[in-house]
């Protein structure tokens, strides 16, 4: 299976190397391809590159790392029929207090409108970029929550997520998104509000 990744942020860059770090099918794709180049360049000549377009056509999983508002812009240009997407966006609005969209839809059911035909997963919403290398977790097994109407793409998408050290949380259907980005929107208040830094992830335990 080859993965693209879009998007070449902290949390795409991040998401790319974790990826290239269990997956050898990897590409990296940007609207500007010479920032796809040096990311992938940077993380080894095996990590191919190339415009948005051109990786989502060779990829059967998405790795949609963009802010929610560019993710809606970019997914409608795409041919994402019969992918898996994995969108990892929280709605936030610019100053940090609030959702753009929440409760009666979220951010990917409307990325799933826009791409009908494709298998939207929510997942790492609530992970700081900072903790996605595996170093950086050190003996902490954090969750990654996915929420997904396609069983089989959610159960890949949880393959790749455990490769990577994560523990992957099946959350329900995709509008169980609507609970989990403001999840998200928490993990940003405890991060960067209240004094934790982004060594901040929430976990769902068993009593």
């Amino acid at each position: 299976m080859k993965i693209a990744v879009i998007g070449t942020g902290n949390m795409g860059a991040a998401l790319a190397r974790a990826i290239a770090q269990v997956h050898g099918n990897l590409a990296i794709g940007a609207r500007d391809v010479t920032k796809a180049e040096a990311l992938a360049r940077s993380i080894g000549p095996q990590v191919e590159f190339d415009h948005t377009c051109a990786v989502v056509k060779e990829a059967e999983m998405v790795v949609l790392a963009l802010p929610y508002e560019a993710g809606l812009e970019v997914i409608q240009s795409l041919d994402l029929a019969g992918k898996i997407v994995i969108d990892v966006s929280n709605p936030i609005t610019a100053d940090f207090a609030g959702l753009v969209v929440g409760h009666t839809t979220s951010a990917a059911e409307e990325l799933q409108a826009r791409a009908p035909q494709a298998k939207v997963v929510k997942a790492f919403n609530t992970i700081f970029s900072a903790l996605l290398p595996d170093e950086a977790r050190k003996d902490s097994k954090l969750q990654v929550f996915l929420a997904g109407t396609e069983t089989e793409a959610k159960k890949a998408v949880g393959l790749i997520v455990e490769a990577m050290g994560f523990e992957p949380i099946d959350a329900g259907p995709l509008s169980n998104s609507r609970f989990l980005e403001p999840m998200g929107e928490m993990n940003i208040h405890f991060g960067f509000f209240l004094g934790w830094g982004t060594v901040a992830a929430p976990v769902w335990q068993r009593v």
